[in-house]
Parts: structure tokens; sequence; C-alpha cells
């Protein structure tokens, strides 16, 4: 017999409970089980009153955010309307069936004002990162750093040629904070100070974007969002904004570096990255100061494809700080470091006018000049370390860096930034990093981490 829903009489009272209407295998459960802000309210204490009306609480506030960038929840109006009717996502953020949903302008005061103070994000950021250490999800011996561009919420319609941007003529008082940010970080070495070449156009919506054309296609106002992992699991060690330009990137590596270890005291054994990061005076720092290897190709300028013998051709005396040429002659220095920190070493000229292989050799000139640049001592250890097998391995592992950016894009979709200024793209990024180590974490928790690829363990 065909059955019909009783829709008479409605009940009473109803028996509900929010749990069980979770289902057990909901990835909510899994990210909840690893997630732990039991702290935050002791935390923020400082940045609350003690008397007055009670706040919304601010673990409820984070909670909700995190939601966003876990399931590319992008707009935060969005995000109250997903809460309000999912449960998953209320049992998430510990509501109860009939609580209230905050009002989408709480987020914009809570994250300007307390959580800016406090730093908050970032703390969160560094207690996921802890909990996967303490998982054994980070090996610690290698890192791979990358940076990708993110699109800023700018256009050219409204943009105005960098010559004739004025930074002078704007008002502190009257700005928006955009605009403030940008003006407290022009001395800033991942900003400002960065470059002192005049950009071609400027967003006064968000001055601090840099107008790129770096992915050869139409140009676009942009951030850099800078990853530096753990290439064990691929957990994301470190997060920093900055202008999408390669003297702030690498900028960003090396603060990045210093900074995950004054944190969780973890310095790598080896770097890997792409010849962006390859100049001399990065490779310096690695290699003489942080005792660091690079596997990281380097930015040679003197590569020749015509058959005219190259630098690798001289051979270079440590001892006497000489080179010496194919045919024998010396080439010397007066030891003098120019302003492109290199030195220059030239050969006799009646030699290179007698000599026969003059014309593979200095075909234009009277005689052969070759540079040598102040760190040429660590672009050679990288050098050589880019002929060994366990940088061949390293190649494939840094994949896993663009991995996690492909899917910052393509599954969280944050492929444009919501917010402005270089404090909001340093939320956002944060955000997105936090969101990718949860579910990191909550994956090879709850099923059990798989076993380290031998490629990565040949490269330690």
């Amino acid at each position: 017999m065909m059955g019909r829903l009783n829709r008479d009489q409605g009940r009473l009272f109803y028996c509900f409970d929010l749990d069980e209407a979770v289902p057990a295998d909901h990835p909510v459960r899994e990210i909840a089980s690893v997630l732990d802000l039991s702290w935050v309210r002791a935390d923020l204490k400082a940045y609350y009153s003690p008397i007055g009306r009670p706040s919304i609480d601010p673990e409820l506030i984070i909670r909700m955010l995190l939601l966003g960038y876990l399931f590319a929840i992008r707009s935060e109006r969005a995000l109250c309307r997903e809460v309000q009717v999912n449960l998953a996502y209320r049992w998430f953020c510990g509501l109860g069936i009939e609580d209230r949903i905050p009002d989408h302008s709480a987020f914009t005061r809570a994250r300007n004002e307390r959580f800016r103070d406090g730093d908050i994000f970032r703390k969160v950021f560094e207690r996921v990162v802890a909990s996967c250490i303490a998982a054994g999800l980070v090996g610690g011996k290698g890192f791979a750093v990358d940076a990708s561009l993110i699109a800023a919420d700018a256009n050219k319609c409204g943009s105005t040629p960098g010559s004739e941007w004025i930074v002078d003529a704007i008002d502190p008082a009257t700005a928006e904070r955009a605009v403030r940010d940008y003006l407290a970080t022009l001395d800033d070495p991942a900003w400002g100070a960065a470059s002192d070449v005049t950009p071609k156009f400027v967003a006064p919506a968000d001055p601090a974007a840099q107008w790129t054309g770096a992915l050869r296609n139409a140009a676009f106002f942009a951030y850099a969002d800078n990853y530096l992992i753990d290439i064990e699991y691929g957990i994301i060690m470190d997060v920093e904004a900055t202008r999408a330009i390669r003297q702030a990137e690498v900028g960003a590596s090396q603060t990045m570096i210093e900074r995950t270890e004054a944190t969780f005291g973890i310095k790598p054994d080896w770097v890997v990255a792409d010849t962006a990061y390859g100049a001399a005076p990065n490779l310096a720092w690695l290699v003489e100061e942080k005792k660091i290897a690079p596997f990281i190709p380097v930015i040679e300028k003197s590569a020749q494809e015509d058959g005219i013998f190259t630098r690798e051709d001289f051979i270079y005396d440590e001892m006497r700080d000489l080179h010496t040429c194919p045919a024998g002659e010396m080439l010397t220095t007066t030891g003098t470091v120019h302003a492109d920190a290199l030195i220059r070493y030239l050969a006799p000229v009646p030699a290179c006018r007698a000599c026969p292989m003059k014309p593979r050799c200095c075909p234009g000139t009277d005689a052969r000049r070759i540079t040598r640049h102040v760190h040429e001592f660590a672009r050679q250890i990288a050098r050589e370390l880019a002929k060994t097998r366990a940088y061949e391995l390293s190649r494939r592992v840094r994949k896993k860096v663009e991995m996690l950016f492909a899917h910052l894009k393509r599954i969280l979709r944050l492929n444009r930034l919501r917010l402005r200024g270089p404090a909001g793209a340093q939320l956002e990024f944060t955000l997105a990093a936090i969101a990718q180590n949860l579910r990191r974490l909550a994956k090879l928790t709850a099923r059990g981490p798989p076993e380290a690829a031998a490629s990565v363990a040949l490269v330690a």
C-alpha cells in the first residue's frame, strides 16, 4: 500500500540531538578533533573591557572564519547563510539549533580591531603547525619555498599612472584603512623598500598592490603569497604576504626561515627553490650564514651559446686570486669590488692580440675580461650541488609547494583577495594556510600518514 506523509498536525515537542545529525564521516568532525581554540579567550582577554554588554564569543568568530576558508565560502554574508542552514557547520561552531548567527558586520570589526591587535590568527597558525610537529608530520630536514601571485581587489580602470602618484598628498587622517597600511609599510623591505622602481600603475584604493605582468598575459594588480613548507608531508611552516616582485619574495624566504627557527627550533639541512631565489646574496645567506645547502639553480649571466669561451673555461686559483685562460695566460685583478658586487679580472692585452684562440675568446675586444662575484663561493657550492642525485630528487619534491598553490586557487578558490592592504593580504593568506594545514593534519591523523617517499629519504 502506498504511504502518505502525515502533515495534519505538528508535534508539540521535539527531541533533537545536533551531534547525531552530523554524519560520522563529515570533514568537520576530523577537523574539529585536531583544532584546539580553548586558549583564545584567555589570550584575548586584555583586548576586551571587563564591563559592558557581552561581545560575540571570539572563538565562534574564529571558527566561522576558518569554515569560510576550509570550504571555499568566499563571502562573509554567504558564510552566515551557510552556518544558518548547515547543521554540520553549526556543530563545528558550537552553536545549538536555536542559537542566532552573528551578523556579517561583526567579522569586520573583530578582524580589524581586537584580532589584529592580538595577532590572533598568527597564533592560531603557529599552534596548528605545532600540532603537525607533535603528530610527526614535519621532518625538519628539507624545506621548499615558493611564491604565487594572487589578484588584489583593484583594477586598472580606477588606477593612476605611477609617475603621477604622489604619496605626500595623502592625508592619513582621512585615508582608508588599506591606504594607511600602505603608508605604514613604505620603509618595510617586503613592501615599499623592496624596490625603488616607479610602478607603471598604482591603485588608489589599494596602493600596496603591485601592477605586474609576470604571468606573461594581461597585467593585473597582485600580491605575492609566500609559502615555506616541509617536504615530508607538505606542511606549511610559514606564510608571508609581500609585493609581487622578486626582491620582496626572496626577502620573505629569509624571514620565514629565520622565524621558523625562532618559533619551532627547526632549521632545515637544505632548501629547494626555483631560479628566482638563485641570486648570489641569497645563496651566500643560506650557505655562509645559515649553513643550509641550497638546491637552487644559480642565476647565470655569463653563459655563451656561440662557441665563445665561458667563465667555466677559466681556472680560478684561490690562493693567488687569479684566473688562467685556456691558452695559459693569467687574468689578474686589482681587487676592487665594483657597485654591482663584481670583481673584474683582465688578461694582458699583448698576449691576447697574439693568441691564436682570440676568435673564440674575445673577438670584439683587445683583451678578455671576466668577472667574479664577491659571493662566488656560495654560487659555486650551489653549482656543485646541482650535479648531484639529491638535487634531481629535490626538484621533484619541490612540486609539493606548487600543488599547495594549485589547491589554494582551485579548491579553496583564493584566486582573488577580498580584503585590501598589506594587513588584509596577510590575514587572508594566513587563514588559507591554516585551512590547508588543518585539512592535511585532520586527514593524516584520522587515516594515518602514508610512508614517506623513498626520494625524500634519499634527499634528506
